[in-house]
């Protein structure tokens, strides 16, 4: 089992329910192919760096699993077939990649416990 971490951005031009029901269908990918999803994150709608199919902004999500290799063609797969999805990436974290998440994701533990 490989650690995984994807980032993908949903079209501003839905609801919130719409939205919500994109990023459950991703992660519903994942576990029905046999991966695991260790932390999923919604940072909301954020300005895009460049305009991209003449949108400005969208929402971003960030989900982290683990899983073998063809999991991530499945997934990637899927976000290419899914039209409210304007951009993903999908990379493999190595020893130290997996520390940092680790490490961030206590940091924000304890900020929300405040």
């Amino acid at each position: 089992m490989n650690n995984y971490e994807t980032v993908f951005i949903v079209t501003p031009v839905l609801s919130d329910a719409q939205v919500q029901e994109v990023a459950d269908k991703f992660q519903g990918v994942i576990t029905e192919n046999g991966g695991q999803i260790v932390n999923k994150e919604s940072w909301g709608l954020r300005k895009l760096a460049y305009p991209i199919q003449k949108k400005t902004t969208g929402f971003y999500f960030l989900v982290e699993f683990t899983g073998e290799g063809s999991l991530v063609n499945t997934l990637e797969t899927q976000y290419r077939r899914d039209e409210r999805v304007i951009r993903f990436l999908t990379f493999k974290q190595d020893k130290y990649a997996v520390e940092y998440s680790e490490k961030r994701r206590a940091k924000l533990s304890n900020k929300q416990e405040e």
